[in-house]
């Protein structure tokens, strides 16, 4: 039985919809937020707008591994690198 065609219920797409309507997609996922996409029934991918993606992957400072490494209960240990000398070989120049 053939999906009728029609507005997509909020903000879900069957792939071959989404292809055909792109620009439609595209201007919901700004307009309205994301726009989830199935593959054979399944949540496969999501569109954002931009700004969306931006906020979602926030700024890479390094501030969550500074925390994370400062909340850690081995801060303490002092790593220290072991050096070792070298056997160095002779060159002719």
């Amino acid at each position: 039985m053939p999906r009728p065609r029609g507005n997509p219920p909020s903000g879900s797409w069957l792939l071959q919809d989404a292809k055909a309507r792109f620009s439609e997609l595209v201007r919901r996922a700004h307009s309205e937020g994301p726009q989830h996409i199935t593959v054979h029934g399944r949540e496969a991918v999501v569109v954002v707008s931009a700004e969306e993606f931006r906020r979602l992957e926030g700024e890479r400072t390094g501030e969550l591994l500074i925390a994370a490494l400062q909340a850690s209960p081995q801060r303490e240990i002092d790593i220290e690198p072991r050096r070792e000398r070298m056997p160095v070989r002779d060159v002719e120049l």
